[in-house]
């Protein structure tokens, strides 16, 4: 065939007798199997939009119609009659949740075009457009007949995704992002050919806002300031917050929607008690946490600006952890523990590891956050993932290169394994008048998963290694959405469940 022009283009009544021949061929086994003119004519004045045809050389091709429904209205074993009330489209309404497919074919000497894909491709598009839920039809199983009697229509259809069962409409189906959800019994009467089968066919719209009436936000596009600290000594508290303030300013300045800080950012005001043990040392540092945490949060509220503190000490119930806050912009705190502390934590400092592991909400998604040994723990970061994790922020202080590849490399797993962003910042230069906070090694930088839409080696962005500064990066939230549906490959969604699963164990989250 000489193909000049194909057009999708909105169905209208001047195509009716075009498209009621059409019906008629591809319905060939179903009696009366078109709809009238005064029907095409309500789906038209109800649902404009929902109607569409696409045309070769002129020629009706193809055709998809479409109405919008209250979903929940409905059971879930529902027939094709009910969905359309009794043939009437009466149960379609503009507030409804649900893009529901009312028909949709390719004649015959058109097959082979990639026509169809076009037609799905549309309602994809409509679904995203009139922010639905998602999109759902029952889909015909026309070669369901010649099994019957060996099989049941769950059976089918297992077989039919083993590719064991060639059912051309499923497979199309299946191979255009719809995913089966449950056999529908009864369902299109008169269909012989799938013996009253179907199977509830299902795409979520992964751009879906649940509509509110609250004035808020939800970023898609979430700017990174990564803070390289520059270990260095200073004079007292009002000094090292002086500086801290410095890079809060700075990342605001950028317009950033978070501010992350390195482990232990705050072991420069150890050398006022240089005198003493270690262990003496260390806890005589964590006096300071909650004045850093509170002056962290004033300057998350004033610099409009989500903070995460890195890590600080803390002495809880006689005991001492390594921990940090997320400083949210309006006013409201969370914290978070490191749960492996290091050989070197645990024999120099007496450090316990913490117990409390959770992802937090944030006006820009939610986040995790793992401090520094904890990133080379898979099992936390895909906890959090469970959890809907966008983001991972790992603050580290790392002293060798050896520790540091740990870090960075580990971290980079954690992205592509559970389709996310990492962020890593750490700490450079030395402190040579505290004990135990040698040297350090640090380059800051932001990792995404390794697919089409993000850089080829899944490094967003990467600061000068062992210098002090600051690291800016836009991540693009909705990629992930899209990676999660239509990736390469889908590393949260193909997880052999059926073999091993991962929980948190109970009193694991407070």
């Amino acid at each position: 065939m000489d193909i000049e022009n194909i057009e999708l283009t909105y169905l209208t009544l001047g195509d009716y007798k075009e498209l009621k021949k059409a019906m008629i061929e591809a319905y060939s086994s179903i009696q009366d199997a078109y709809w009238k003119a005064d029907e095409i004519k309500s789906l038209i004045d109800k649902f404009p939009d929902g109607q569409v045809v696409i045309k070769v050389n002129g020629q009706l091709a193809g055709c998809a119609l479409s109405i919008i429904v209250k979903y929940n209205q409905f059971d879930e074993h529902h027939t094709y009659k009910e969905i359309t009330g009794d043939y009437s489209f009466d149960t379609h309404t503009d507030d409804g949740d649900v893009l529901y497919g009312i028909d949709v074919f390719i004649k015959s000497e058109f097959r082979g075009l990639r026509l169809g894909r076009r037609l799905y491709d549309y309602r994809k598009e409509l679904c995203e457009r009139m922010n639905l839920r998602m999109i759902a039809f029952g889909g015909r199983i026309p070669n369901y007949h010649k099994y019957a009697d060996e099989i049941s229509p769950k059976e089918y259809i297992e077989r039919v995704k083993r590719k064991e069962i060639v059912d051309p409409v499923l497979n199309f189906q299946i191979s255009n992002d719809f995913h089966p959800s449950k056999v529908l019994t009864g369902y299109l009467e008169g269909d012989e050919a799938s013996s009253e089968y179907a199977v509830l066919l299902e795409w979520d719209n992964i751009y879906y806002k649940k509509p509110t009436k609250k004035a808020e936000t939800k970023k898609k596009i979430v700017r990174l300031g990564l803070v390289q600290w520059q270990m260095r000594l200073y004079k007292g508290m009002e000094e090292l917050m002086q500086q801290a303030e410095y890079f809060v300013d700075a990342v605001s300045g950028y317009r950033c929607d978070f501010a992350l800080f390195p482990e232990f950012f705050n072991a420069p005001l150890m050398a006022e008690n240089n005198h003493m043990s270690e262990p003496e040392a260390i806890r005589e540092l964590a006096t300071h946490t909650e004045e850093v945490v509170r002056r962290f949060s004033e300057l998350a509220i004033s610099y409009n600006i989500n903070i995460i503190t890195g890590s600080m000490p803390e002495i809880k119930d006689d005991l001492l952890y390594n921990v940090g806050y997320l400083c949210r912009r309006d006013g409201t705190t969370e914290r978070y523990e490191k749960i492996h502390v290091t050989p070197d934590e645990s024999k120099v400092w007496g450090m316990q590891g913490g117990s409390e592991i959770k992802a937090f909400d944030t006006d820009c998604g939610k986040i995790g956050v793992l401090i520094c040994y904890d990133s080379e723990f898979p099992e936390l970061s895909r906890l959090l993932a469970e959890e809907g994790m966008d983001i991972l922020f790992v603050p580290f202080l790392t002293d060798t290169q050896n520790g540091y590849s740990r870090v960075r490399n580990c971290s980079q797993a954690r992205a592509i394994e559970n389709e996310c962003y990492v962020a890593i910042a750490g700490s450079v230069g030395n402190l040579p008048k505290v004990h135990n906070m040698d040297i350090q090694f640090a380059q800051s930088m932001v990792f995404t998963p390794c697919d089409f839409a993000f850089p080829t080696n899944g490094i967003k962005a990467e600061a000068t290694p062992n210098a002090e500064m600051i690291l800016i990066a836009d991540v693009d939230i909705d990629l992930l959405r899209e990676l999660n549906q239509f990736g390469s490959v889908q590393n949260l969604k193909d997880r052999r469940k059926d073999i091993f699963d991962l929980k948190k164990k109970k009193g694991a989250e407070k």
